[in-house]
C-alpha cells in the first residue's frame, strides 16, 4: 500500500466534517465530542504570561472544557469560520476562527490520518477579547 492509498479520496469532505464536529463541540463545550476527534496523545498549546508557552495534554484540557460554560447555554450566536485547510499526504493543517464569548479564538489544528480517520494531534490557539 502506498501512502497515497492510505488516506481517502474524500479528504477535504472528511476534514470539513471534522471541523463541523469541532465547531459543534466548542459551541456546546462538549468534552466527549472533542475527545472523539482528538488523538489521545494530542497537545493543546497557547501563549502564557509574557513570553511563556503553555502546553497541556489533551486529557487535562478536556477536564478544563468540562468546567466551562458553553456559548450555546449563554444564548450566544455562532460565528464559525474555516480560514484554511492545507493537506500534505496524511497530514493536514486546519486554520479556524470561532467565538467563545467574551473571546474570539483562532485555532491551528494539526491533524494526521490515523486508524482510518482524521484526528487532531496538536491544537495551537490564541484568543482575544471581543470589543
Amino acid at each position: 500500500m502506498t501512502l497515497q492509498d492510505a488516506y481517502p479520496r474524500g479528504t477535504i469532505d472528511e476534514l470539513v466534517a471534522l471541523t463541523k464536529t469541532y465547531f459543534d463541540a466548542a459551541y456546546a463545550m462538549d468534552a466527549d465530542a472533542f475527545a472523539a476527534i482528538f488523538d489521545s496523545a494530542a497537545l493543546v498549546t497557547r501563549r502564557g504570561e509574557g513570553s511563556s508557552v503553555v502546553v497541556t495534554p489533551v486529557a487535562a484540557w478536556l477536564d478544563i472544557v468540562r468546567t466551562l460554560s458553553s456559548p450555546r447555554d449563554g444564548g450566544s450566536a455562532r460565528s464559525d469560520q474555516i480560514l484554511a485547510i492545507s493537506i500534505t499526504g496524511d497530514m493536514a493543517l486546519l486554520k479556524l476562527r470561532l467565538q467563545i464569548p467574551p473571546r474570539e479564538v483562532t485555532d491551528l489544528l494539526s491533524c494526521f490520518y490515523l486508524n482510518g480517520r482524521w484526528q487532531i494531534v496538536q491544537k495551537v490557539f490564541a484568543a482575544k477579547t471581543l470589543a
